[in-house]
Formats: structure tokens, C-alpha cells, sequence
């Protein structure tokens, strides 16, 4: 799949190799630094999802009513995020990576591939993709951290306080247009805030082969308008 890798699979042992204790409690920084609004729509039906390549936003409206404006990580060069109109073809909150991820044995655990595990006895826990929303076969919008360059292998990523919100807005059969520029880069989305917290140290191990990665956020996502 066209997924991107997690920097700590190029980080020292620290990370590398971790015990698979105390990782329920976990708050990540990243969770804290950004957050966006988003609106209730008045028809379901007429939600649709436009995103800038070049603005490297994403925006979810209706009509001319924007319910979600938010930046987004696009992919790099070799592995472009694609342009054209699709439809949301499938969700899937708790999805995990077929390609990328960590294998674990006993208290330890390493990333890696899958295709390649690191020895006998361990078993490949694939890198979460939470709230994933898929418009077009491997390509889709999923949570993590949103750099201001490209830097995915071709998919959307949404902040965690974004991705979420973005999720609850969106239904199978969504259209979803991508292109280089939309009219909405001089507007709504002209001043939106970006996180910058993409440079942080990434989450332990331990918390990502964990079901904690998928706790879901308290209270409402969409507010009235």
C-alpha cells in the first residue's frame, strides 16, 4: 500500500526495541498542539471533499458552506497523491497497515516490514492508520502527523484532532475532488492554521502495536453552526 513510513523505524533502539508495558496511558504530543472545528451538516447528502495539492488543505463542504478546513500531508515526489474526482469507497476506524508496522516478541518490539520478519517466535502488528477513509484502491485520508512538505507515499494524512472530525462528516459515496489548486486556497483556506508539531519525538512502540492508539476522542465532534 502506499503508506508512509514511520520515522521510528529509522530511529536508534530506544524505540527500536521497547517493552510492552505501560502503554495504555499514554497522551501523545501531538494530540494537544492543533485543533479545528468542525460543523454538523444540514444534508449528509451534500457533503463533498475538495483538496488543494498546492495548499496542501482540506476542505469539507457543503455547498458553499465549509464544515471542515484543515491542513494535510500530500505525497512525495515518486509517490504522488493522485488528482481527479472519486467517491469514498470505504471507512474503516481501526485499520492497520499491511505493508508497515512493527513485529513483536514477548516484551520486545522492533518495526520493520512485513514481508520481512526479524526471527522466529514474532508476530507483525501493522502501523495504525485510524479513521481511514479510502477514495480510490491503497490511496485514502487517514490519521497522523501533517508535515508541511510532502511526505506520504501518496495518502491524505489528517491530524488526530482532524481526522476524527473528518470521519464523522464523510459517508461511503462522498465525492471527493483533488486537484492542484481550489477556489477555496484564496478564502477559507487562505490563513487556516497548520500544526507544527510533526517534529516531535514519535510515540513509543509499545503504544502503537497497542489498542490505545485507537482510544476514541471525548466529547461531541461536530458542533452546530
Amino acid at each position: 500500500m502506499r503508506i508512509y513510513y514511520l520515522r521510528a523505524l529509522f530511529v536508534g533502539t530506544a524505540i527500536g526495541f521497547a517493552l510492552l508495558t505501560g502503554c495504555t496511558t499514554l497522551t501523545t504530543t501531538i494530540s494537544k498542539k492543533y485543533d479545528v472545528v468542525a460543523y454538523k451538516p444540514r444534508n449528509a447528502d451534500a457533503v463533498r471533499v475538495k483538496v488543494s495539492l498546492q495548499n496542501r488543505m482540506v476542505y469539507v463542504m457543503e455547498g458553499n458552506r465549509p464544515l471542515l478546513v484543515t491542513p494535510t500531508t500530500i505525497g512525495k515526489t515518486g509517490a504522488t497523491t493522485p488528482t481527479g474526482s472519486y467517491r469514498v469507497t470505504d471507512k474503516i476506524r481501526r485499520k492497520r497497515s499491511a505493508t508497515y508496522g512493527f513485529w513483536a516478541k514477548g516484551n520486545y518490539v522492533v518495526p520493520g516490514t512485513s514481508d520481512h520478519s526479524p526471527g522466529s517466535g514474532f508476530h507483525y502488528v501493522g502501523y495504525p492508520m485510524a479513521y481511514w477513509v479510502e477514495f480510490k484502491p491503497a490511496y485514502g485520508f487517514h490519521q497522523g502527523a501533517v508535515w508541511p512538505i510532502p511526505h506520504s507515499h501518496g495518502c491524505l494524512r489528517l491530524h488526530p484532532n482532524a481526522a476524527p472530525k473528518f470521519f464523522a462528516l464523510v459517508h461511503v459515496g462522498t465525492p471527493v475532488n483533488i486537484e492542484q489548486t481550489q477556489p477555496e486556497d484564496q478564502t477559507v483556506g487562505k490563513d487556516a492554521p497548520r500544526p507544527r508539531d510533526y517534529a516531535d519525538p514519535d510515540p513509543p512502540a509499545t503504544y502503537m502495536v497497542s489498542d490505545a492508539v485507537f482510544a476514541p476522542p471525548q466529547g461531541p465532534l461536530l458542533q452546530e453552526q
